[in-house]
């Protein structure tokens, strides 16, 4: 078990960079596969990026790739997504979620543990 804490969320101007943190606690957060979704305004939740336990093998969306790069600092039990070059329509509350064993709907789905999520907004 392990509880996810957000933060880093803000307000930015278009084309701007923020970076969020996912903090862990409880269980060691190095065994958890970690993933970022986001939920705009009236849209559903969605799929950001994903990092792997050991191996930091990465996943990215396509209207993200090139522009967001998520990372890890175990020592610190802490993920990143470091987001860049941003949109308006980046815009949504940002959560983290954390799976220990990977399923077929890896990195997209299959995630036992939620944050209580952050807010971006991108202004125009």
């Amino acid at each position: 078990q392990v509880q996810l804490v957000e933060s880093g969320g803000g307000l930015v101007q278009t084309g701007g960079s923020l970076t969020l943190s996912c903090a862990a606690s409880g269980r060691t957060f190095s065994t958890y596969g970690v993933g970022w979704f986001r939920q705009a305004p009236g849209k559903e939740r969605e799929f950001v990026a994903a990092i792997r336990r050991s191996t930091g093998i990465t996943y990215y969306a396509e209207p993200v790739k090139g522009r967001f790069t998520i990372s890890r600092d175990n020592t610190k039990n802490t993920v990143y997504l470091k987001m860049n070059s941003l949109k308006p329509e980046d815009t949504g509350v940002y959560y983290c979620a954390a799976v220990l064993r990977y399923s077929s709907t890896w990195p997209r789905g299959g995630y036992d543990y939620w944050g209580q999520g952050t807010q971006v907004t991108v202004s125009p």
